[in-house]
């Protein structure tokens, strides 16, 4: 069957399928959208007690003596993904630090290059150090803010040929749009992180245990060093890992169960023709080229398997000019960034990796790179059309 790729046509096929499926004795298409910080609304019983008992370690405070630190950013998940529920974003933002020599990435892992961390424990006060600095080797440096956790899940669960099938780092069809597949630092296919440099929750979640609490865990055992240097001998006495396997398993479950946040469909017919005319600017503009409304999801897990997701994404690295350019990655150039998905855009307060926007119009104006062409047709509409499209924007 043709992939439909338009968020209203798929809508509307989404309606009729559920009719027929019900009038077949086939279950019918399930909404698997909540309100924000809420789990799925489909999840068994078990799943949704993982769920809580995983939600309590991410709202948990930990403490020097349960392994925090000793170089570390927040002492809690939730300190960072606060807003405005818990696992959406915050006010603080990660420095990283690479080294790129135009072909080959260095990640500057040992010098503290992957989170340039900025408290320490009293411990490691003790020592001198209250905060790392830039490794010097570094050719870049690049700041991010905290990114939305709804609907990862689901993210997770889009096969890797859906997303292979939509690259084209050659730009075959002369588009000007040739998306890359993001690499983890091993080879294989990312899709979590602003660089796409993640495959797996779990592996999203030892990392920022690691990076941002100095927590260790069976995924990443051994403590980062401190601006690159060994750990001074008495600063973390806490056996590792000081998380272990059944914890972390709980935390990504809740991360895992996240539902995805629900479009905001206006009351009034006026209001919902205005939201009808943003979409079609969305699609005439050639934003869905890399920002895709909606891909399927296949899972061994049943609650996870055959969903729609309208994450408005391609999950892929594109060029985004030297505006935007910040970091390297294991997959990824300084100007290459994961396409951003827009569910949930209109709960954001700030736009882009770094923060720099205060408007989706702002951001859509600081595009550049192989979204230039959609940049200048944006720019180039009336104020009104504008505003139709930042509003159906806002509203996913």
């Amino acid at each position: 069957m043709k992939r439909l790729r338009q968020a209203g046509v798929w809508r509307a096929a989404l309606g009729a399928c559920s009719a027929l499926l019900t009038a077949c004795g086939r279950e019918p298409a399930v909404d698997v959208t909540a309100e924000l910080g809420a789990p799925l609304p489909i999840l068994t019983q078990e799943e949704l007690a993982r769920f809580r008992a995983g939600e309590a370690l991410f709202n948990r405070v930990f403490s020097p003596a349960e392994g925090l630190g000793p170089m570390f950013n927040e002492n809690q998940c939730s300190a960072c993904h606060t807003d405005p529920a818990s696992g959406g974003t915050g006010e603080q933002k990660v420095v990283k630090a690479t080294r790129f020599d135009g072909t080959a990435c260095d990640l500057l892992a040992e010098a503290g290059g992957r989170n340039v961390r900025t408290q320490a424990t009293p411990a490691m006060q003790a020592r001198g150090l209250d905060r790392e600095t830039v490794p010097e080797a570094a050719t870049e440096r690049g700041r991010f803010t905290v990114p939305f956790l709804f609907g990862l899940g689901l993210v997770e669960a889009i096969p890797e040929s859906e997303i292979a099938s939509r690259a084209d780092p050659d730009d075959r069809d002369r588009d000007g749009i040739s998306g890359r597949m993001g690499r983890t630092p091993d080879g294989r296919m990312g899709r979590f992180g602003r660089k796409a440099d993640f495959a797996t929750i779990e592996e999203f979640a030892a990392g920022a245990l690691l990076l941002e609490m100095g927590l260790t865990s069976p995924l990443e055992p051994n403590e980062a060093r401190a601006n690159g240097q060994p750990l001074p001998q008495g600063v973390d006495p806490t056996p590792d890992p000081e998380m272990d396997a059944r914890s972390l398993a709980l935390l990504v479950d809740f991360v895992r169960f996240l539902a995805p946040p629900a479009p905001r469909t206006p009351e009034w017919s006026v209001a919902r023709d205005s939201l009808a005319r943003g979409e079609r600017l969305f699609r005439r503009l050639g934003c869905e080229a890399c920002h895709v409304p909606v891909m399927t999801t296949s899972s061994q897990i049943p609650s996870l398997d055959g969903k729609a997701v309208a994450l408005y994404s391609d999950l892929l690295l594109h060029d985004m000019g030297p505006a935007l350019a910040n970091v390297c990655g294991p997959g990824a150039t300084p100007t290459e960034l994961r396409t951003a998905p827009l569910m949930g855009l209109g709960a954001r307060r700030v736009f882009l990796h770094d923060g720099r926007a205060y408007s989706v119009r702002d951001a859509i104006l600081m595009h550049g790179g192989e979204a230039q062409r959609s940049r200048d047709a944006f720019a180039a509409l009336d104020y009104l059309e504008q505003l139709e499209l930042i509003k159906f924007l806002d509203s996913r």
